[in-house]
């Protein structure tokens, strides 16, 4: 579809559900209060029918919505499923009597079983015939939900004379229904449906969703808009991060060359790798808003995961890189490690992968567990045991073999973090003795090799590779995670519907229960 067309599709379908007046605001967030409450409403609706699916779900479409609104935008809903010959599925909220009169087929269920389900205008009729006639000039929605409502267990006059309980009630509007020829009608259209897809098992056409090169950009740049706009994405986290950049170098500034300073070199470098970089959970929110919106519009087809990922990897690292360079230089040279462009643009490209590598692991918690205070706690814990396995607070050779050294050790990416930047600042340094003592001058190799227990066998470039290395790799444990969550969904939902038909016999005879009997045999097996 061309550019044009697709721009001139989301304009028709914002002034067809009313929202012309707003075209130009913010949907709102955290300090900004933006639409309403209703015309969110709408704003949702609108993502849904913008590319006119053949089917379309929608729950509590009128919710928030004024009588006039709601009338509207379901004339404008049943206007597109007649053009489009798009089947919409609705659950609906105290419909008015106007928009009761739109909805061509209706489904009453009480207590687990269809009460009703056929033609709206013929519901009357049904609920007549069974002794309860819905009053003239009473809204007929309002008259069916009153007679088959359980949660006040109130006697219900029938026509017929005399109470009958509300159970009573559904029991006997349960078998009429399954006794009528509408029920048949139904169970034949069921069975040449459930025939038909057997035979023909070809999934819906995908030829007209855009290719992974539309939709990486299109995602990329949603989310970087998304990033910037929201005050506590990394603008706070930046105002914080120089903040401690100043403590820092404020802590350890002139930091010297005698015997202390090889301590205070290690612990500031250990404070930068690890508690600086911890800092970047303060994005989980935002991960989880971010995943919630990925999840209904995958489901949806709109995109594929890869285009999500790969566009949020590449949208946060601008930001990450502002944090890693401004905070970085601060702590840098107030410190006065090292004075070489390159010794500082290692400090600032680790500190870059170090923020990387615990914002991919945040993401990675929260498509585990997306709820918010579970996914902070997981996050911190799993960083803690990192720290305390990464060679600082205990030196590599005195850390227990068990779990701590093997395999805790080397799969901390801290411990790459911690080697790569003491060899960045201790390789090339000699530290001057004491004379009066007869010490002589300390190299840096010396030190890391004695005091800090460096592996010497590769570079700190190398520590820098595997840095990165680890970034792609939990980048891609992100994207299985969500490739995974997507495949088994569906089944770990059917085993659900299968369990919970399996604790009534009632339901089998519900004619929308025959998928329902193929996931009871398929969780049974």
């Amino acid at each position: 579809m061309p550019l044009l067309e697709k721009k001139q599709r989301a304009d028709t379908t914002i002034k067809e559900m009313g929202l012309h007046d707003a075209i130009d605001t913010r949907i709102g967030g955290w300090g900004n209060k933006g639409l309403s409450n209703g015309q969110k409403r709408r704003v949702s609706i609108c993502l849904e029918i913008l590319t006119h699916p053949k089917l379309l779900f929608l729950d509590e479409p009128t919710s928030g919505l004024d009588s006039a609104a709601s009338y509207y935008v379901m004339r404008r809903i049943v206007s597109l499923a007649q053009q489009n010959e798009m089947t919409v599925l609705a659950s609906i909220h105290q419909p008015s009597s106007e928009v009761f009169e739109l909805f061509k087929s209706l489904c009453l269920l009480s207590l687990g079983r269809t009460v009703y389900f056929g033609l709206s205008s013929e519901a009357t009729q049904f609920f007549a015939l069974n002794g309860f006639s819905c009053p003239s000039l009473q809204n007929p929605s309002d008259h069916y939900l009153r007679i088959i409502n359980t949660d006040f267990d109130e006697d219900i006059e029938r026509g017929f004379g005399g109470k009958q309980s509300t159970e009573e009630v559904i029991k006997l509007l349960v078998s009429s229904y399954v006794s009528s020829n509408t029920y048949r009608q139904i169970q034949l259209q069921m069975s040449e449906i459930h025939r038909q897809s057997k035979v023909d098992r070809n999934v819906l056409d995908q030829e007209g969703q855009a290719c992974f090169f539309t939709q990486f950009p299109v995602l990329t740049r949603r989310s970087f808009i998304n990033m910037y706009r929201d005050p506590g994405y990394y603008w706070l986290r930046l105002i914080i991060y120089i903040a401690l950049g100043f403590g820092l170098g404020t802590v350890f500034c002139n930091i010297g060359s005698g015997d202390s300073s090889i301590q205070a070199r290690g612990s500031m470098l250990m404070f930068v790798a690890s508690f600086l970089t911890i800092l970047a959970i303060g994005g989980f929110p935002s991960f989880v808003e971010d995943l919630k919106v990925f999840e209904r519009e995958r489901l949806n087809g709109h995109y594929r995961a890869s285009a999500f990922v790969l566009g949020n990897t590449l949208s946060s690292m601008p930001f990450l890189l502002i944090i890693s360079l401004i905070p970085g230089a601060i702590t840098y040279y107030l410190v006065g490690l090292q004075r070489s462009l390159e010794h500082f643009m290692y400090f600032a490209s680790t500190l870059f992968a170090c923020m990387m590598l615990v914002e991919s692991l945040m993401m990675i918690v929260a498509s585990v567990m997306p709820n918010f205070l579970m996914g902070l706690i997981t996050g911190a814990g799993i960083q803690g045991l990192m720290i305390l396995g990464g060679g600082f607070f205990r030196l590599p050779n005195d850390l227990p073999k068990v779990f701590w050294r093997y395999p805790l050790y080397y799969l901390s990416f801290h411990k790459y973090a911690y080697q790569g930047l003491y060899k960045n600042e201790f390789e090339g340094l000699t530290l001057p003795g004491n004379p009066l003592i007869g010490e002589s001058a300390i190299s840096g190799e010396g030190i890391l090799r004695d005091i800090w227990q460096v592996e010497m066998g590769y570079s700190k470039w190398t520590n820098l590779t595997i840095l990165f290395g680890m970034m792609v790799l939990y980048r891609l444990i992100f994207f299985g995670v969500l490739k995974m969550t997507e495949k088994f969904k569906p089944i770990i939902g059917e085993i659900m519907l299968a369990l919970r038909t399996v604790q009534t016999d009632k339901v089998s005879v519900d004619p929308f229960c025959v998928p329902l009997q193929e996931a009871k045999r398929n969780a049974a097996s």
